[in-house]
């Protein structure tokens, strides 16, 4: 089971899944980047900082942290980044 599948993405304005794009994946909003990629990264340790700007080269800092929060307010998600 992906991470995303144990959490409510549906009010995080930071992400959205649309139909046909990432097969309907939760991506963060207006990309195609997978929010599990962001918290696969989140637990291999890398701070939001880290993931935005060597990994997901586009992504905004403050809106990996805001999708990390989410993920830990609405999940068992460990991760203290």
């Amino acid at each position: 089971m992906n991470e995303t599948d144990e959490i409510d993405w549906t009010h995080c304005s930071d992400v959205e899944s649309v139909p046909g794009r990432c097969s309907g994946a939760w991506v963060v909003k207006g990309t195609r980047i997978l929010v599990d990629g962001i918290l696969e990264n989140a637990e291999e340790g890398l701070t939001a900082e880290e993931i935005a700007t060597e990994v997901y080269d586009g992504l905004e800092v403050d809106r990996a942290r805001r999708i990390l929060d989410y993920a830990r307010q609405h999940a068992h998600y460990p991760h203290p980044a």
